[in-house]
């Protein structure tokens, strides 16, 4: 499969300044002199006639895959590594109208290559008018909380620390649809993320499944 090459996250400087200025102005991603990391997230699985999405690094080639074969919207969906080792388990669960997800990180032995799992974060829609989040995320046992703000049916959201502790506000990751070096849009299933210097790309990297099983594209 070709690669497919991510828009660089750096800029001249002339656009750098002016960019910083607007993401401030935004209450955008913030580097802090550290280089923020992009992916292309393609919303196709790798298998033919399958439902799931593409993560490409940086270098353009595949960096993490869901393949959920034939079955979209799967209660049961896996986040897996290029080799297709799983990293995250997320479930579907619903209590009459009301859903939320859940996540848990596979961890393999090195030694017996037994896979454990540990729970990770809670995703829930959030109330209507709460301040535009689509979904508020709560970490297992306790700590930093995020919520997820914008539209991800039209994939155009950001997660930004919640809960009203240090850096509540922050913004540590983007996304939005694909454009071009000339500025041309790309379709709604080929979508930008890119990610803070200081964000677990990982946790951020199971948000963006999460939205997409909420909106109901993969």
């Amino acid at each position: 499969m070709a690669k497919v090459q991510p828009l660089p996250a750096a800029s001249s400087p002339s656009s750098s300044s002016s960019s910083s200025a607007d993401c401030r102005h935004r209450g955008g991603l913030q580097g802090h002199g550290k280089q923020k990391q992009v992916y292309t997230v393609w919303m196709k699985s790798l298998v033919f006639n399958g439902h799931g999405c593409t993560v490409y690094g940086s270098d353009g080639r595949v960096a993490f895959r869901v393949d959920n074969y034939g079955c979209k919207g799967s209660r049961d969906v896996f986040f897996m590594d290029r080799a297709g080792k799983t990293l995250i388990g997320i479930q579907t669960k619903s209590f009459g109208m009301l859903k939320r997800w859940e996540a848990c990180r596979h961890h393999v032995g090195e030694e017996t290559e037994t896979t454990t799992t540990t729970p990770w974060f809670r995703v829930q829609r959030a109330r209507r008018g709460g301040a535009g989040a689509v979904a508020t995320v709560t970490l297992h046992g306790g700590g930093r909380t995020y919520r997820i703000e914008g539209c991800s049916s039209k994939s155009d959201y950001r997660i930004i620390i919640g809960g009203g502790g240090i850096g509540d506000g922050e913004v540590v990751a983007e996304i939005a649809r694909k454009q071009t070096a000339s500025g041309v849009v790309l379709g709604e299933d080929v979508l930008t993320l890119t990610v803070g210097p200081e964000a677990d790309h990982l946790l951020v990297l199971g948000l963006v499944v999460v939205c997409a099983l909420m909106s109901h594209t993969m």
